[in-house]
């Protein structure tokens, strides 16, 4: 059974905006395609890979294809948590307090580089990321929506970065990595560079037609042996011999709404097993550690969900 109607309609939508997102965003189609994941999911993104290789121009272009407010945010050691969520000050000239939301206020927001803020400003993310709402002195404010957070993550090994606690990025319900850079990519580059400098991007969808969008993809059905399979595939990793840190109940959950999701993007009214094979990278990938004698064997997160996928079974029609 695929989508009709109002439902086919939503998904044509949806393709004019991927197709868009990829005139500017050249190559990585599969971190185009999580994008609308995220969207349709209403979860949240943690792109790890070198810089300039469009993280983003992906956000931006994301952002104004959806007729929504785009926010970047640069991390930085000296940044408070106030810089991002807001701060109440005294407003002298009328003679009362006022409250000044920060750039967390938007429906894409862009955390550059999110690794190089000390933890307490990372922190400020955390009730944004689950709650989508900000408290400031007491008071609490809701999040536009949609609401998506794109963050990027360097390299630990550089100097002036922290270590991104677990609790913090089990709040991100996808990673994507962009492994480096790409001559053939470069080369569509250079031909559509003033293109891409010229940024006129067209809106594709409303807040609203992605309001609609998200309530369709969770009438989605995910039958009970796709669930089992679920589970099957997250505790496969948590009993993994190799594993120390292992994945919480979020690895499930956001599982099975990114499946739905992409069972929605192919038109679909139903999860198939490889809706969940194709996420699970995505979604375990950083919710797993491995123990130091395992790491220095050279045995990586993507070895151990190789293997789930592989060794558990898939659950048959």
């Amino acid at each position: 059974m695929v989508l009709a109607g109002d439902a086919y309609s939503s998904r044509t939508q949806l393709n004019s905006l991927i197709a868009q997102i990829k005139e500017y965003f050249i190559g990585h189609e599969d971190l185009v395609t999580l994008l609308a994941v995220a969207l349709l999911s209403e979860g949240h993104i943690l792109i790890e890979g070198p810089p300039g290789t469009g993280k983003t121009l992906l956000a931006k272009v994301f952002a104004l294809s959806i007729g929504g407010k785009f926010s970047r945010i640069q991390m930085t050691p000296d940044l408070l948590p106030a810089d991002i969520i807001g701060t109440v000050y005294y407003d002298l000239q009328r003679a009362t307090w006022k409250t000044r939301l920060g750039p967390i206020f938007a429906n894409v927001v862009m955390v550059d580089e999110l690794n190089r803020a000390s933890p307490r400003t990372q922190s400020a993310l955390l009730e944004a990321m689950q709650e989508r709402q900000v408290t400031i002195e007491g008071t609490t404010y809701p999040l536009p929506r949609p609401f998506l957070v794109i963050a990027t993550r360097i390299p630990v090994v550089d100097e002036g970065t922290y270590k991104l606690p677990t609790e913090e990025l089990d709040r991100f319900s996808y990673t994507a990595s962009i492994p480096g850079f790409n001559l053939e990519v470069e080369r569509e580059v250079l031909e559509k560079i003033d293109k891409i400098e010229e940024l006129d991007v067209k809106n594709v969808l409303s807040p609203e037609d992605i309001d609609k969008m998200v309530r369709e993809t969770r009438n989605i059905y995910v039958s009970p042996k796709i669930k089992d399979y679920i589970l099957s595939l997250v505790s496969y990793t948590r009993n993994a011999e190799e594993v120390d840190s292992k994945p919480s109940t979020r690895a499930t959950i956001w599982l099975m709404k990114g499946a739905r999701a992409l069972a929605y993007l192919k038109g679909r009214f139903y999860v198939l097993p490889d809706d969940v094979k194709w996420l699970a990278p995505f979604v375990l990938r950083h919710r797993l550690a491995l123990k130091p004698e395992y790491q220095l064997d050279g045995l990586a997160t993507e070895d151990i969900i190789k293997r789930a996928l592989s060794e558990v079974e898939v659950p048959k029609a």
